[in-house]
């Protein structure tokens, strides 16, 4: 099976500045996915999908090519992940299978990325996945004037143990078939399966503070 991965990196991060490049406990932190993809050892090639020359650069010397910089109609606010794997494919000349890594993603493991590729077969996506902190079917609504209701009253007197699993995108990776990326299919369809990742390995970084609790947490585990 001939395998890409692609890290689309943008350069118009707006929350966080110059977010995919930014230092983090040492390292611009695609440094850490695109060396994950790298020891992954399965694919062909792994690549930035970028818009943007120092990013580009910096891709480049930590071991990723960047055969093409992205189309500048890619690069907006609303444009999905898909399309620019889907991009990335028809500019590469094809493949049988392809990765989407994310570019902030330092917990990410290469073993991960093996097994995920094994797990694939013959669906259309594994998405990398992980369970909330919190049971979710707990969670309440706060009106303006602070009082509150349950979201789902039906689970109000369910003992916590009973209640349904609850699992959220832990943006790592999502290993999909090239097909499924060219059509536009999404992520979240029926032929896509999970691939669980350990909650003291995900943190959503959206935020400076978002930041600070990522290198807090890789520091405990890694440093």
């Amino acid at each position: 099976m001939k395998a890409i991965a692609v890290i689309p990196a943008r350069g118009g991060s707006k929350r966080i500045e110059r977010k995919n490049i930014r230092d983090f406990c040492g390292k611009p932190i695609i440094a850490y996915s695109i060396k994950a993809a790298l020891e992954a050892k399965i694919f062909d090639r792994v690549i930035v999908s970028t818009d943007d020359l120092e990013i580009s650069g910096v891709a480049r010397r930590f071991g990723a090519e960047v055969p093409f910089l992205r189309p500048k109609e890619l690069c907006d606010d609303f444009t999905g992940v898909v399309p620019v794997v889907a991009h990335a494919i028809e500019a590469l000349g094809g493949a049988d299978a392809a990765c989407l890594i994310y570019a902030t993603a330092p917990f990410i493991s290469a073993s991960d990325l093996r097994e995920a590729k094994n797990a694939l077969k013959d669906n259309d996506y594994v998405l990398s996945i992980a369970s909330f902190e919190a049971p979710i079917f707990r969670a309440l609504k706060m009106d303006s004037n602070g009082k509150i209701a349950s979201i789902w009253r039906e689970y109000e007197r369910v003992r916590s143990q009973d209640l349904p699993s609850a699992y959220h995108d832990a943006a790592h990776f999502c290993f999909g078939r090239s097909g499924a990326f060219l059509q536009g299919l999404s992520i979240f369809n029926s032929k896509t399966i999970g691939f669980e990742i350990d909650k003291k390995r995900v943190q959503d970084i959206d935020t400076k503070s978002d930041w600070s609790r990522a290198e807090a947490m890789f520091r405990a585990q890694f440093c």
